[in-house]
Protein backbone atom coordinates (compact mmCIF):
# COMPACT_ATOMS: atom_id res chain seq x y z
CA UNK A 1 0.00 0.00 0.00
CA UNK A 2 2.80 2.41 0.94
CA UNK A 3 4.65 1.62 -2.28
CA UNK A 4 1.67 2.68 -4.37
CA UNK A 5 1.03 5.91 -2.47
CA UNK A 6 3.79 8.07 -4.07
CA UNK A 7 2.58 7.08 -7.53
CA UNK A 8 -0.96 8.15 -6.74
CA UNK A 9 0.17 11.52 -5.38
CA UNK A 10 2.36 12.14 -8.40
CA UNK A 11 -0.41 11.25 -10.83
CA UNK A 12 -2.97 13.36 -8.96
CA UNK A 13 -1.02 16.52 -8.32
CA UNK A 14 1.80 16.65 -10.87
CA UNK A 15 1.30 18.93 -13.93
CA UNK A 16 -0.91 17.24 -16.53
CA UNK A 17 1.43 16.89 -19.53
CA UNK A 18 -0.31 17.14 -22.90
CA UNK A 19 0.89 16.85 -26.47
CA UNK A 20 0.61 19.97 -28.63
CA UNK A 21 2.02 21.10 -31.95
CA UNK A 22 4.87 23.58 -32.12
CA UNK A 23 2.59 26.23 -33.60
CA UNK A 24 -0.04 25.81 -30.88
CA UNK A 25 2.56 26.06 -28.12
CA UNK A 26 4.08 29.17 -29.70
CA UNK A 27 0.62 30.74 -30.00
CA UNK A 28 -0.07 30.10 -26.31
CA UNK A 29 3.20 31.68 -25.24
CA UNK A 30 2.72 34.69 -27.53
CA UNK A 31 -0.83 35.08 -26.25
CA UNK A 32 0.45 35.26 -22.68
CA UNK A 33 2.92 37.98 -23.66
CA UNK A 34 0.28 40.00 -25.54
CA UNK A 35 -2.20 39.64 -22.67
CA UNK A 36 0.44 40.77 -20.18
CA UNK A 37 1.27 43.83 -22.29
CA UNK A 38 -2.37 44.82 -22.75
CA UNK A 39 -3.08 44.29 -19.06
CA UNK A 40 -0.07 46.38 -18.08
CA UNK A 41 -1.18 49.21 -20.37
CA UNK A 42 -4.72 49.16 -19.00
CA UNK A 43 -3.59 49.05 -15.38
CA UNK A 44 -0.85 51.64 -15.92
CA UNK A 45 -3.26 54.03 -17.63
CA UNK A 46 -5.72 53.78 -14.73
CA UNK A 47 -2.99 54.18 -12.11
CA UNK A 48 -1.47 57.24 -13.75
CA UNK A 49 -4.92 58.78 -14.14
CA UNK A 50 -5.73 58.24 -10.46
CA UNK A 51 -2.40 59.58 -9.22
CA UNK A 52 -2.38 62.64 -11.50
CA UNK A 53 -6.16 63.24 -11.79
CA UNK A 54 -5.91 63.19 -15.57
CA UNK A 55 -7.02 61.05 -18.48
CA UNK A 56 -9.74 58.48 -17.85
CA UNK A 57 -9.91 59.53 -14.20
CA UNK A 58 -11.88 62.55 -15.35
CA UNK A 59 -14.71 60.18 -16.27
CA UNK A 60 -15.00 58.85 -12.71
CA UNK A 61 -17.36 61.59 -11.57
CA UNK A 62 -19.72 61.62 -14.59
CA UNK A 63 -19.92 57.80 -14.66
CA UNK A 64 -20.66 57.69 -10.94
CA UNK A 65 -23.37 60.32 -11.30
CA UNK A 66 -24.97 58.44 -14.22
CA UNK A 67 -25.18 55.19 -12.27
CA UNK A 68 -26.79 57.03 -9.36
CA UNK A 69 -29.68 57.97 -11.67
CA UNK A 70 -30.22 54.35 -12.79
CA UNK A 71 -31.11 52.90 -9.42
CA UNK A 72 -34.33 50.98 -8.84
CA UNK A 73 -35.24 48.05 -6.54
CA UNK A 74 -34.92 45.27 -9.13
CA UNK A 75 -31.50 46.41 -10.35
CA UNK A 76 -30.36 46.84 -6.77
CA UNK A 77 -31.32 43.26 -5.92
CA UNK A 78 -29.27 41.91 -8.83
CA UNK A 79 -26.28 44.08 -7.89
CA UNK A 80 -26.49 42.93 -4.27
CA UNK A 81 -26.41 39.27 -5.33
CA UNK A 82 -23.31 39.87 -7.45
CA UNK A 83 -21.64 41.80 -4.63
CA UNK A 84 -22.36 38.97 -2.19
CA UNK A 85 -21.24 36.10 -4.41
CA UNK A 86 -18.00 37.81 -5.45
CA UNK A 87 -17.34 39.57 -2.15
CA UNK A 88 -14.74 38.85 0.54
CA UNK A 89 -16.96 36.14 2.07
CA UNK A 90 -18.70 34.66 -0.96
CA UNK A 91 -15.74 34.50 -3.34
CA UNK A 92 -13.51 32.34 -1.10
CA UNK A 93 -16.41 29.94 -0.63
CA UNK A 94 -17.02 29.73 -4.38
CA UNK A 95 -13.31 29.17 -5.08
CA UNK A 96 -13.03 26.55 -2.33
CA UNK A 97 -16.08 24.62 -3.54
CA UNK A 98 -15.00 24.72 -7.21
CA UNK A 99 -11.38 23.85 -6.43
CA UNK A 100 -12.15 20.96 -4.08
CA UNK A 101 -14.92 19.52 -6.26
CA UNK A 102 -12.82 19.77 -9.41
CA UNK A 103 -9.76 18.29 -7.69
CA UNK A 104 -11.69 15.37 -6.22
CA UNK A 105 -13.53 14.31 -9.36
CA UNK A 106 -10.82 15.10 -11.91
CA UNK A 107 -8.10 12.64 -12.79
CA UNK A 108 -5.55 15.41 -12.24
CA UNK A 109 -5.80 18.12 -9.57
CA UNK A 110 -3.23 20.40 -11.22
CA UNK A 111 -5.66 22.72 -13.03
CA UNK A 112 -7.91 23.54 -10.05
CA UNK A 113 -4.81 24.16 -7.95
CA UNK A 114 -3.47 26.55 -10.59
CA UNK A 115 -6.81 28.37 -10.54
CA UNK A 116 -6.64 28.67 -6.74
CA UNK A 117 -3.07 29.99 -6.92
CA UNK A 118 -4.14 32.64 -9.43
CA UNK A 119 -6.95 33.71 -7.10
CA UNK A 120 -4.58 33.97 -4.14
CA UNK A 121 -2.16 36.06 -6.21
CA UNK A 122 -5.02 38.42 -7.11
CA UNK A 123 -6.07 38.86 -3.48
CA UNK A 124 -2.49 39.52 -2.38
CA UNK A 125 -2.01 42.07 -5.17
CA UNK A 126 -5.17 43.97 -4.25
CA UNK A 127 -4.25 44.02 -0.56
CA UNK A 128 -0.79 45.35 -1.40
CA UNK A 129 -1.87 48.08 -3.80
CA UNK A 130 -4.82 49.58 -1.90
CA UNK A 131 -2.81 51.16 0.96
CA UNK A 132 -0.12 52.30 -1.46
CA UNK A 133 -2.41 54.11 -3.92
CA UNK A 134 -4.83 55.29 -1.18
CA UNK A 135 -7.64 56.15 -3.57
CA UNK A 136 -10.77 57.30 -1.66
CA UNK A 137 -14.09 55.66 -2.44
CA UNK A 138 -17.17 57.55 -3.69
CA UNK A 139 -19.16 59.46 -1.04
CA UNK A 140 -20.54 57.25 1.76
CA UNK A 141 -24.04 58.64 1.12
CA UNK A 142 -24.04 56.89 -2.27
CA UNK A 143 -23.17 53.43 -0.87
CA UNK A 144 -26.24 51.21 -0.88
CA UNK A 145 -24.96 48.48 1.45
CA UNK A 146 -23.54 50.56 4.25
CA UNK A 147 -20.34 52.59 4.64
CA UNK A 148 -16.96 51.27 3.55
CA UNK A 149 -13.97 53.30 4.74
CA UNK A 150 -11.27 51.25 3.02
CA UNK A 151 -9.42 52.43 -0.09
CA UNK A 152 -10.97 51.60 -3.46
CA UNK A 153 -8.08 51.06 -5.91
CA UNK A 154 -8.22 48.41 -7.25
CA UNK A 155 -11.64 46.78 -6.90
CA UNK A 156 -11.22 43.47 -5.10
CA UNK A 157 -14.65 42.26 -6.24
CA UNK A 158 -13.85 42.85 -9.90
CA UNK A 159 -10.33 41.44 -9.60
CA UNK A 160 -11.62 38.27 -7.95
CA UNK A 161 -14.35 37.73 -10.53
CA UNK A 162 -11.98 38.48 -13.42
CA UNK A 163 -9.31 36.06 -12.17
CA UNK A 164 -11.85 33.33 -11.55
CA UNK A 165 -13.50 33.52 -14.95
CA UNK A 166 -10.48 34.34 -17.13
CA UNK A 167 -8.15 31.73 -15.66
CA UNK A 168 -10.98 29.21 -15.48
CA UNK A 169 -11.92 29.85 -19.11
CA UNK A 170 -8.34 29.32 -20.23
CA UNK A 171 -7.95 26.09 -18.25
CA UNK A 172 -11.11 24.69 -19.84
CA UNK A 173 -10.58 25.98 -23.39
CA UNK A 174 -6.91 24.94 -23.58
CA UNK A 175 -7.88 21.28 -23.10
CA UNK A 176 -11.00 21.27 -25.21
CA UNK A 177 -9.70 21.61 -28.80
CA UNK A 178 -13.24 22.71 -29.72
CA UNK A 179 -13.74 26.23 -31.04
CA UNK A 180 -17.30 26.53 -29.75
CA UNK A 181 -16.16 25.69 -26.20
CA UNK A 182 -13.46 28.37 -26.37
CA UNK A 183 -15.92 30.98 -27.62
CA UNK A 184 -18.54 30.00 -25.04
CA UNK A 185 -16.30 30.06 -21.97
CA UNK A 186 -14.61 33.35 -22.83
CA UNK A 187 -17.95 34.94 -23.74
CA UNK A 188 -19.26 33.86 -20.33
CA UNK A 189 -16.14 35.29 -18.69
CA UNK A 190 -16.60 38.64 -20.44
CA UNK A 191 -20.28 38.75 -19.46
CA UNK A 192 -19.63 38.00 -15.79
CA UNK A 193 -16.75 40.47 -15.55
CA UNK A 194 -18.88 43.20 -17.11
CA UNK A 195 -21.72 42.41 -14.72
CA UNK A 196 -19.39 42.72 -11.75
CA UNK A 197 -17.98 46.03 -12.99
CA UNK A 198 -21.49 47.42 -13.40
CA UNK A 199 -22.48 46.10 -9.98
CA UNK A 200 -19.65 47.88 -8.17
CA UNK A 201 -20.32 51.16 -9.96
CA UNK A 202 -24.07 50.87 -9.42
CA UNK A 203 -23.79 50.17 -5.68
CA UNK A 204 -21.57 53.22 -5.23
CA UNK A 205 -18.41 51.58 -3.91
CA UNK A 206 -15.97 52.14 -6.76
CA UNK A 207 -14.98 54.55 -9.49
CA UNK A 208 -14.60 53.55 -13.13
CA UNK A 209 -10.79 53.62 -12.84
CA UNK A 210 -10.91 51.21 -9.89
CA UNK A 211 -12.81 48.59 -11.85
CA UNK A 212 -10.84 48.92 -15.10
CA UNK A 213 -7.56 48.71 -13.20
CA UNK A 214 -8.74 45.38 -11.78
CA UNK A 215 -9.48 44.06 -15.26
CA UNK A 216 -5.97 45.06 -16.34
CA UNK A 217 -4.42 43.35 -13.32
CA UNK A 218 -6.44 40.22 -14.01
CA UNK A 219 -5.15 40.13 -17.59
CA UNK A 220 -1.61 40.20 -16.20
CA UNK A 221 -2.32 37.42 -13.69
CA UNK A 222 -4.03 35.32 -16.36
CA UNK A 223 -1.01 35.83 -18.61
CA UNK A 224 1.21 34.42 -15.87
CA UNK A 225 -1.13 31.43 -15.49
CA UNK A 226 -1.05 30.78 -19.26
CA UNK A 227 2.74 31.00 -19.39
CA UNK A 228 3.23 28.72 -16.38
CA UNK A 229 0.70 26.18 -17.63
CA UNK A 230 2.18 26.13 -21.13
CA UNK A 231 5.74 25.74 -19.90
CA UNK A 232 4.85 22.91 -17.53
CA UNK A 233 2.25 20.94 -19.49
CA UNK A 234 2.34 21.73 -23.23
CA UNK A 235 4.97 19.45 -24.70
CA UNK A 236 5.82 19.01 -28.38
CA UNK A 237 6.50 15.29 -29.05
CA UNK A 238 9.57 14.39 -31.06
CA UNK A 239 7.56 11.86 -33.07
CA UNK A 240 3.95 12.19 -34.15
CA UNK A 241 3.25 8.78 -32.61
CA UNK A 242 4.49 9.96 -29.22
CA UNK A 243 1.22 11.12 -27.70
CA UNK A 244 0.31 11.47 -24.07
CA UNK A 245 -3.04 10.35 -22.73
CA UNK A 246 -4.13 13.98 -22.67
CA UNK A 247 -3.52 14.59 -26.37
CA UNK A 248 -6.17 15.02 -29.08
CA UNK A 249 -6.97 11.30 -28.97
CA UNK A 250 -8.27 11.78 -25.45
CA UNK A 251 -10.53 14.71 -26.29
CA UNK A 252 -13.56 12.89 -24.91
CA UNK A 253 -13.81 13.75 -21.25
CA UNK A 254 -10.93 16.20 -21.36
CA UNK A 255 -12.86 18.92 -19.56
CA UNK A 256 -12.90 16.98 -16.28
CA UNK A 257 -9.39 15.50 -16.32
Amino acid sequence: MSADQPGWWHRKFAPQVRSVGRVERAVLLRSSVVLAIVGTLVFGTMLVGVLTHTGIQRLDGPVDAWFDTQRDPDRTNVAVVLATVFGPVGMPIVVAVVTVTWAVFARHAYRPLLLACGMVLGVATAQLLAPLVRHPRPPIAEMLLGPDHTFSFPSGHVLGASDFFLIGAFLVASRSHRRWVTVAVFALAALMITAQVVSRLYLGYHWLTDTLSSVGLSMMITAVAIAVDTRLTAKVPELSADRSETGPAAATGDLVR
